[in-house]
């Protein structure tokens, strides 16, 4: 018989504790997709954020280094990279950095990203389609997903607007 290779499907959620879903005993707030998904699948009770914050731990899972080895190091933006001085993204991974999304496309996988990315914006080494990635649709800058209403999405290299006004992240209202 031939052997078939397990799918896999990496949940990586900022602010989210080890006891926040039902699977892992949250009590108080019902999670019964997340559920489904561990009573069907595996569930992992011996893992750790790599990094304190968005990028840096994003890039730690993918990289497999620690983070002091690690290329992205802090949640930073640069020109054209997320500044507001004309681009959108976070300071890129360099070419091939992200080992787990290149190996996994190597063996024959079909590899997608979906939510926020903020490894490198569309045009850079880091952008997910340059790095192992098929199919993105999300947040290329971490910052616009600080925002639930933004005015576009990323659609692998494709820039996607959405019919909401400007509105700041973290304006008083």
């Amino acid at each position: 018989a031939e052997s078939r290779r397990p799918n896999s499907i990496f949940l990586i959620a900022d602010d989210l504790g080890y006891g926040d879903i039902g699977a892992y005993g949250q009590k108080k707030i019902r999670t019964p997709v997340l559920d489904q998904l561990a009573r069907d699948g595996m569930r992992f009770t011996n893992g750790y954020a790599g990094h304190n914050v968005c990028a840096p731990s994003r890039c730690v899972l993918m990289t497999g280094k620690h983070p002091g080895h690690a290329y992205i190091r802090n949640n930073r933006g640069g020109v054209g990279m997320g500044d507001g001085a004309g681009g959108e993204g976070q300071e890129p991974v360099p070419a091939g950095a992200l080992k787990l999304p290149l190996t996994l496309k190597q063996l024959g996988y079909a590899t997608g990203a979906f939510g926020k990315w903020g490894l490198g914006g569309v045009g850079s080494t880091g952008e997910p389609n340059a790095q192992g990635i098929d199919r993105f649709y999300g947040y290329n800058d971490q910052a616009v997903a600080h925002n639930f209403y933004p005015t576009s999405l990323w659609d692998n290299r494709e820039k996607v607007p959405l019919a909401n006004p400007p509105f700041a992240a973290h304006q008083k209202l």
